[in-house]
């Protein structure tokens, strides 16, 4: 099978092809991330990456049964 920069024309830089573009729905969610961030400092004192004692695990199951509730609801229409 070709590799798809086969495609190309050899005189096509694939490497810069995309420095100029941004997407704005990644920069959205980006902005969204700091954004919780600057909250969660703010709220809790400290960052995640210096938060060693909360039960992740737990938090993520919570967070994911949240999800699936918010699934359902929005799947039943109501």
């Amino acid at each position: 099978m070709k590799d798809k920069k086969d495609n190309y024309p050899k005189f096509v830089k694939m490497d810069n092809v995309f420095d100029n573009k941004k997407d704005p729905i990644v920069e959205s969610v980006i902005s969204q991330f700091k954004k919780r961030s600057e909250i969660g400092i703010k709220k809790y004192g400290t960052t995640l990456a210096e938060n060693n004692t909360d039960d992740f695990l737990q938090h993520l199951k919570e967070e994911l049964m949240d999800g699936i509730l918010y699934l359902e609801k929005l799947q039943q229409g109501s």
